[in-house]
């Protein structure tokens, strides 16, 4: 008798903790998209940076998840996608870029081989 009693008092709740980084992912996401517009290096940046802290605490998250609390989990959840719209947007972005520098220049080499520049 004394013994159950015993062990029923070693018995400590599990105390759940915020899954680390959960917070960063979710900032890193949101400011991937709002910054997407900025030549799209930054959101690149940012996206990929918040992708790979998610996937970090989505290791730690898969190993013990009664460690973790669930509100943490879904914050990383979040900003994970929040991480993939803004990266892939900030691709796009960057190609339209690149190829818009790309005529531009096209336009403006046969603008200048054209241009009468023995006349000058």
């Amino acid at each position: 008798m004394e013994n159950t009693t015993t062990q029923q008092q070693n018995v400590q709740p599990i105390v759940q903790q915020p899954l680390p980084n959960s917070t960063a992912v979710l900032v890193l996401g949101i400011l991937s998209i709002a910054i997407c517009w900025c030549y799209g290096l930054f959101g690149v940046t940012m996206g990929i940076i918040a992708l790979v802290l998610s996937g970090k605490a989505r290791s730690l998250y898969a190993e013990n998840p009664d460690l973790y609390t669930e509100g943490s989990f879904k914050n990383m959840k979040a900003g994970r996608i929040c991480a993939i719209i803004g990266t892939i947007l900030s691709s796009i972005y960057i190609a339209i870029v690149i190829i818009y520098l790309l005529v531009v220049g096209a336009a403006l080499g046969t603008l200048f081989t054209q241009f009468p520049w023995e006349n000058l």
